[in-house]
This record gives structure tokens, sequence and C-alpha cells, in this order.
């Protein structure tokens, strides 16, 4: 699921004390001649509240299963994203299908300010303090993935100093 992303590091589940939340569940139809068969699919993020994060997508014929899959699919799929006091290191866009994201450090005190599948992905991240902004589509599935869109392409400055081959006090003082 996460793939073409430079600056990504995976995590293994192994040891972490992992919360899931759940985004959303949908009963989807299929039509045979012999009728309507229901399933559903469902969308979960687990993280670890101090910046790892995945989400997964989970299909079955009940509800529970559903969840289930998508809880083992998310922990399949974790990464680290870079925190700086609870907040983020820079703003930054995110799109994934309709979907556009745009997020923004706050300063301390302020609280997470997003709606919905977004606020699931920047509390399970761990980030207090947030501004955001989703804007296009409110599907629950692009809107997590415009999410992570925007959070995977989130640099520090020893991601950057590291690409660059300098040290840290070389980045801020040019």
């Amino acid at each position: 699921m996460i793939t073409e992303y430079k600056n990504i590091e995976r995590v293994k589940p192994s040891g972490l004390e992992l919360t899931d939340r759940l985004v959303g569940v949908q009963r989807v139809t299929k039509v045979t001649k012999g009728g309507r068969t229901f399933g559903f699919s469902a969308i979960v993020v687990v993280g670890d509240e101090n910046g790892v994060v995945g989400y997964g997508l989970g299909k079955s014929k009940e509800v529970s299963d559903a969840i289930a899959k998508a809880i083992e699919n998310a922990k399949k799929n974790l990464v680290r994203i870079p925190l700086i006091d609870g907040t983020l290191p820079h703003e930054q866009d995110g799109k994934y299908g309709g979907a556009r994201v745009f997020i923004r450090p706050a300063s301390h005190g302020t609280g997470v300010i997003a709606g919905g599948a977004m606020r699931a992905v920047l509390e399970s991240v761990g980030v207090k303090d947030v501004l955001s902004k989703s804007k296009g589509s409110s599907n629950p599935h692009n809107v997590v993935k415009a999410s992570f869109d925007a959070l995977l392409n989130l640099r520090n400055a020893g991601m950057i100093a590291k690409q660059r081959g300098v040290k840290v006090s070389k980045v801020f003082n040019g």
C-alpha cells in the first residue's frame, strides 16, 4: 500500500503498544443471478501515538471479521512519521483521488483541529497540536490515504541533513 515514498521508515509491530481507530464501515453489495450478496468493508488506522502509524482495509461478510482483517492489514503497513514536540515539522499538502488535505503545525495548546477520517490518522500518529483542512472528496478511504500522503512527505532537519550529506547545523545556516 505505502510504497513510492523516499523518506519512509517501516516499523515492525512487535513490542509496540498499538491502539486502533475505526474510521469507517461500508456495506457493499454484489448482485448475482441468485440475488444480492451483502458484505462489509472496513478501514482502520492503528498507531502508538508516538510517531508510528498505519492504515488497513478489510472485507468480509461480517462486520467484526472485516474490522479484524483491517487491523491485521494496518499492522503490516506501519511507518514512522517525524514529530517535533507533539506537532509537525512543517506544513504539507496531500492528495489521493478526489481528496485533498492540508496540515500545518500549530503552537502548544491548540489541539487537533481536524475532522473525521483525518482526525483519526493525526491522533493515531500522536500529533497533539495541528491545524488541518480537508478539501474535495470526503470519502473516508481517500481522506485517510491523502492524509498519509501528506504525513509521509514530512521531513525533519535530521533527514534533510542526511540527504544532503551535511551536518544539521549547516541545514539552518546555509
